[in-house]
């Protein structure tokens, strides 16, 4: 469904960067607890979030817009898993 004005793509862009500037925040507190590989990838994620928003929202303001991808949503997906699975095991405690 499109709507005239474009308020579900600038919802859409809105969430994906309200998600990276999450990851961001995430990024962040893992320098201040100086896990810096875990750190690094958030900031990657972060990266990541942000160009994927950006791209969908200019999918959803085209004439016919295109369905999301499977891509991008397995491409974040893992991104984001990668980033927790990471900060598990850099703060484990063997």
């Amino acid at each position: 469904m499109t709507t005239t004005d474009g308020a579900q793509a600038q919802r859409t862009g809105l969430a994906w960067r309200r998600t990276a500037i999450g990851a961001v925040a995430c990024a962040l507190l893992l320098l201040h607890g100086a896990a810096v590989f875990p750190a690094v990838l958030a900031g990657s994620t972060a990266v990541l979030l942000a160009l994927a928003g950006r791209h969908r929202e200019r999918q959803l303001r085209a004439a016919q817009p295109a369905a999301a991808g499977a891509v991008l949503a397995a491409t974040a997906s893992f991104a984001v898993a990668a980033t927790a699975v990471t900060t598990l095991i850099s703060g484990w405690d063997w």
